[in-house]
This record gives C-alpha cells, sequence and structure tokens, in this order.
C-alpha cells in the first residue's frame, strides 16, 4: 500500500515569497514535489474564494506566502491577507474542513531555507490528516421540499 501523498496549492508573491521559492532551487535546496506554485503579484490579491475553489477541485491543502508585515510592496496588501485569513479559517471550521489545511507564512526573497521548512513541515502536516474528502457535501441528495429558496423567489411568494 503507498503512502498518501497530498496536493498543495501555494500562492506565492511575486516579489518576496516566489523570489524564495526561485532561490530554494537555484541553492539546490531539497522539499517536497508536493507543491503546485501559483505566482500572484501580492498574498493581498488571495481571495479566500480562490482557496475554497482550490479546495474544491481536489487541494488537500493551500499555502499562502507574502512579503513580511511592512515590507509589502503594494504597502498593506499582506495586512489585508493576514485579516482575510483569519476570517476564512473561522469559515472553513463551520463547513467542517480542518483550518490546519491553510496556512499563511511570510518569507522574504533571502529565505530559500525558510520556504524549505515550511512547505516540508506543511507537507508532513497535510499528510498526518489524510486527504481532504468534500464529497459527503456533494453526494447529499436534497429533496425540493428541503432546497434552499433563494430570497428574491422567498420574497415573490
Amino acid at each position: 500500500m503507498s503512502r498518501f501523498e497530498p496536493v498543495i496549492v501555494g500562492f506565492l508573491c511575486n516579489w518576496c515569497s516566489y523570489t524564495g521559492a526561485d532561490l530554494a532551487g537555484t541553492a539546490r535546496r531539497h522539499y517536497v514535489p508536493n507543491l503546485r506554485i501559483i505566482r500572484v503579484m501580492c498574498s493581498g490579491r488571495v481571495e479566500p474564494t480562490f482557496v475554497l475553489k482550490a479546495l474544491q477541485d481536489g487541494a488537500d491543502g493551500v499555502l499562502v506566502a507574502g512579503c513580511h508585515p511592512g515590507d509589502c510592496h503594494y504597502q498593506e496588501g499582506n495586512y489585508k491577507t493576514m485579516r482575510r485569513m483569519t476570517l476564512l479559517k473561522r469559515m472553513l471550521e463551520q463547513l467542517g474542513i480542518e483550518s490546519a489545511r491553510v496556512r499563511l507564512e511570510w518569507v522574504s526573497a533571502s529565505e530559500a531555507n525558510r520556504f524549505v521548512d515550511i512547505v516540508n513541515e506543511m507537507t508532513e502536516q497535510i499528510r498526518a490528516l489524510g486527504p481532504l474528502k468534500l464529497g459527503h457535501f456533494e453526494d447529499a441528495e436534497v429533496s425540493a421540499e428541503e432546497a434552499p429558496v433563494p430570497a428574491q423567489q422567498a420574497a415573490a411568494k
């Protein structure tokens, strides 16, 4: 029986975190190949819907990495990210998804070793949690009487 290998989607800030990942590669620092990187101009560009979509589409975890607070190239993007991620984690728990599956980290362009440690640690953490199972929401059958009625239709009745 083979070991579960998680799929982790990483939204990395172009200016710091992505550059830190690139430095890890050029320095030939080894880290697990479970991370699928998506480069964004700023971590503040990562909306909660991006994270939810990644989980819905099969990711077992999501890493959002940006510049250290105070070092954002867009002044306040990482502060916006911090606020959004706090709210997103609360929402995930209400949906029955472990908040540990989503992680926010600050990695500067010179922190290749930190980037490698974060990716390896997160992969082990998600591996311990096991695969994300969202199927029970999609498989549930809802009768016409139980289905939620959109507010506009309810107002018309």
